[in-house]
């Protein structure tokens, strides 16, 4: 197995502002490297640019999107595609997009490419494919009065429009993930709880992925689904982000690029669960970004599985005081999957709390897994209690994870924690096992689930709950078949 551990290297950025030229709309396109890129000042990315030109070749004019499309073209024209040598990518390769030919989806699916889509149906509940969501196979009735869910309205009067404005466009640890999202997006969703107001279900956003690139071809379809939640001050809601392929595309080649931003005021609570199962030819590259008012909740429970390529992206900012943030996520890899997860928690404010719990297993040689966790303690933020804690299971000789805890602590007066820990399964917990008559093999799959347990049975709700614990069994079968042990 193989572990490594680095020191962090500071990057100076760029503060060339270039003017936006807008164009005339033509029709979409697809690109790859061999693309002749169009010349512009030394400081833009050729590829780069010719991605953002493309993107914006496929959109629809938009009154309610135009500033966050200002804003991430702005940001895109002197942002690099990410590299092996930038620090936030070290362990990251993501030359299996850059090497595509990535097709903006200009269009929803047909439904009768969509059969019956799984879920609880009593729930109100949220189908976006290809990034667009599609009202037909939605249900959004059963909603407590006052609370929205719909796109963002062009009508700058609009009191929920110009809640959301407020925020978007002004996140400024965004990369260019985050930016592609900002200017590919055909369409922001939002969720809009009104202050006082309990949504009692969970609120279910199911993102299927439909068109795909057949397997070994360099076609990469790009969707850029984004979602914006509003909790005004002592409202509370669920969350459940589910992202799955169209029955069928297993094996098929897409880029998911999702964004999720969540605003929750002061004393409100967000409950979150996110699933991950995408395809393992595909690329899933995931932002969630949470500001917190004071006396709030935000409470993350992730499990993902799916991806050629996975990486989440986790900003949390505490804006006030007695402030509670607790993340529990789960990755798996079973094949030649990389599983990555970048935290950060920010900590400004008195009595805040905090607790990360990050598990990950790597169940074949090829595999990978990431963690990058930051927390900082800043100094106004005393007498907080935060802790951090990664534990990683390699199950094969060759099987790497690269972790990176990391606490910072500026303020003096705190309670903060963490550790990580990387092994393969005890000998002295098998022997147990087989002591009572148990095999090697059942042993082991019983350890190795029981691992991801600990964060599974954190999903709040019971159907996600034992959905998932079927797919995790059914993936760990699968590889102890063609395990070496």
């Amino acid at each position: 197995m193989s572990v490594s551990a680095f020191t962090p290297q500071i990057h100076t950025p760029l503060t060339i502002k270039p003017k936006i030229k807008h164009r005339q709309k033509q029709k979409p396109k697809s690109f790859s490297l061999s693309t002749t890129p169009i010349t512009q000042a030394s400081f833009s990315d050729p590829f780069v640019l010719q991605l953002a030109e493309t993107l914006e070749d496929s959109l629809s004019p938009s009154v309610s999107l135009q500033k966050l499309r200002d804003s991430s073209s702005e940001s895109l024209l002197s942002t690099s595609w990410p590299s092996r040598k930038d620090e936030p990518f070290r362990f990251t390769d993501t030359s299996f997009i850059r090497h595509s030919q990535i097709i903006p989806i200009t269009k929803p699916p047909q439904l009768d490419y969509l059969p019956s889509i799984n879920g609880n149906t009593l729930l109100p509940n949220i189908v976006i494919a290809d990034g667009f969501v599609l009202n037909s196979m939605s249900k959004v009735s059963t909603l407590p009065d006052g609370v929205y869910i719909g796109g963002l309205l062009s009508d700058s009067s609009d009191r929920i429009a110009k809640r959301v404005l407020e925020f978007v466009g002004d996140f400024e640890w965004g990369d260019l993930f985050w930016s592609v999202n900002g200017l590919g997006t055909p369409v922001m969703t939002v969720v809009y709880v009104p202050a006082g107001v309990k949504v009692d279900n969970p609120i279910h956003f199911k993102y299927v992925s439909v068109e795909g690139g057949e397997e070994g071809s360099k076609k990469l379809p790009v969707s850029n689904p984004r979602v914006f939640v509003v909790v005004e001050e002592g409202g509370e809601v669920g969350i459940i982000e589910e992202f799955m392929s169209k029955e069928g595309n297993d094996d098929k080649r897409y880029w998911a690029n999702p964004v999720l931003e969540v605003v929750i005021g002061k004393g409100a609570k967000v409950r979150h669960s996110y699933v991950q199962s995408q395809s393992l030819n595909s690329a899933h590259i995931k932002w969630t970004a949470v500001q917190q008012e004071a006396a709030s909740s935000y409470e993350l429970v992730e499990v993902s599985t799916g991806g050629k390529l996975s990486r989440h992206n986790l900003h949390v900012q505490q804006l006030g005081p007695d402030t509670a943030t607790e993340l529990s996520t789960f990755h798996l890899s079973v094949g030649d999957q990389t599983q990555d997860l970048h935290s950060r928690l920010v900590l400004d404010h008195p009595r805040g709390y905090s607790q990360q719990l990050h598990k990950c297993i790597v169940a074949l040689s090829q595999g990978q897994a990431v963690f990058d966790g930051n927390v900082k303690v800043n100094r106004y933020a005393q007498q907080t209690d935060a802790g951090q804690l990664t534990r990683s299971l390699l199950l094969e000789p060759r099987a790497t994870v690269n972790v990176k805890p990391n606490l910072q602590i500026i303020a003096d007066d705190v309670k903060c924690s963490h550790g990580a820990a990387i092994s393969d399964l005890e000998e002295t917990q098998l022997f147990y096992f087989q002591a009572r008559g148990i095999d090697l093999e059942t042993a082991r799959k019983a350890l190795v689930f029981s691992f991801g347990a600990e964060v599974i049975e954190k999903l709040p709700y019971s159907f996600i709950r034992k959905q998932v614990e079927n797919h995790v069994k059914g993936l760990l079968g699968s590889s102890f078949k063609g395990s070496s042990h």
